[in-house]
């Protein structure tokens, strides 16, 4: 029989609850939301950024990955979430790998003495302790102190409103066998701290913001650079990253309609195929990023602007799904 898929709560139960204070597992919910520094204590938050840092030395070596650079950067994040993969997760997992870890630091010591941590506990628990002081070092970020310290969420102002990131819960579910394979500590670090923070109002202006661009019916590459060319000149080219024309001849596009965004900072281009929505954002320097969304053939999607965000409202299996984001995209 093939294995029982490894979840994020059997993670939890399994290699950490045994750490925490038996009345705090009683009521998860009201631990996580109970300020354990009320009083601002700077040797509290002080340990956390010890944490962060005995993480950023030991962990290449924890990794095997002696360049995994960890600097407290953003690019480090993506660094850090690339390395995580099956084959280490499942080391860590394994009786030899899971015994023996390094010694917790006084920024996550256990709570119940449940014995030395295993080398899994000890990254995960140091591990998003080093992600959270990412996000305050790059972005301005404010420790919310749990305890344990490693369930210290933060609090992050932004374009997109207030959050608080469950960091330690990222890292539980990024370690689970759904999404192991996907590197989604990496997509969450860049939907919930890099795309809010993005300083869009930097971008270059490309052309006027209320300049209409008709749409464009016959979807080649070679009319959609004629189409350009005659309307958004400025625009000099879509960049390097941009669908190659083989690739861009096989989405078959049913039509192409256009939209400048943030006062002409950015081009969105929206189509829909056969199979789904797709959306590309270009700035000055030609293709920045795109975004997929799988939907019926009819009826149409429909691409609305508001202000600081963008909603695509697409029809999947009958029904009306919308996503929103801010205009530089998710």
């Amino acid at each position: 029989m093939p294995a029982e898929p490894i979840t994020a709560a059997q993670l939890f139960e399994r290699f950490f609850a045994p750490h925490y204070p038996p009345d705090a597992l009683t009521d998860l919910a009201a631990m996580r939301s109970t300020d354990a520094n009320p009083a601002g204590n700077p040797s509290i938050l002080a340990q956390i950024e010890h944490a962060a840092e005995v993480f950023a030395r030991l962990a290449p070596g924890a990794f095997d990955a002696p360049d995994l650079g960890l600097d407290f950067s953003d690019a480090s994040v993506h660094r850090l979430g690339a390395a995580l993969t099956r084959e280490r997760r499942d080391a860590w997992l394994s009786p030899a790998g899971g015994a023996g870890g390094a010694r917790g630091t006084r920024g996550t010591s256990t709570a119940s003495g449940a014995g030395e941590p295993s080398m899994l506990v000890t990254l995960v628990t140091h591990g998003a302790l080093y992600v959270g002081a990412c996000v305050v070092k790059n972005h301005g970020g404010k420790w919310q102190v749990r305890t344990p310290l490693w369930e210290s969420l933060v609090r992050l102002e932004s374009s997109a409103g207030t959050g608080d990131l469950a960091l330690f819960q990222w890292w539980l579910k990024a370690l689970s066998d759904e999404e192991i394979d996907r590197g989604r500590l990496v997509d969450r670090y860049r939907t919930h701290v890099e795309v809010p923070t993005f300083d869009a109002e930097r971008l270059p202006v490309i052309a006027a913001g209320d300049r209409r661009i008709p749409r464009l019916a016959k979807v080649r590459y070679d009319t959609l650079y004629k189409h350009l060319r005659a309307h958004l000149p400025e625009l000099r080219s879509v960049g390097e990253d941009f669908p190659s024309p083989e690739r861009f001849e096989e989405m078959a596009f049913k039509s192409m309609e256009f939209a400048l965004l943030g006062g002409g900072r950015m081009l969105l281009m929206h189509g829909a195929t056969t199979e789904g929505v797709h959306l590309f954002w270009l700035d000055a320097n030609g293709f920045a990023k795109s975004a997929y969304y799988p939907a019926d053939s009819f009826p149409a999607h429909v691409v609305q602007v508001e202000g600081q965000k963008i909603r695509v409202i697409v029809p999947v299996r009958g029904e009306t799904q919308a996503h929103e984001m801010l205009w530089w995209g998710a």
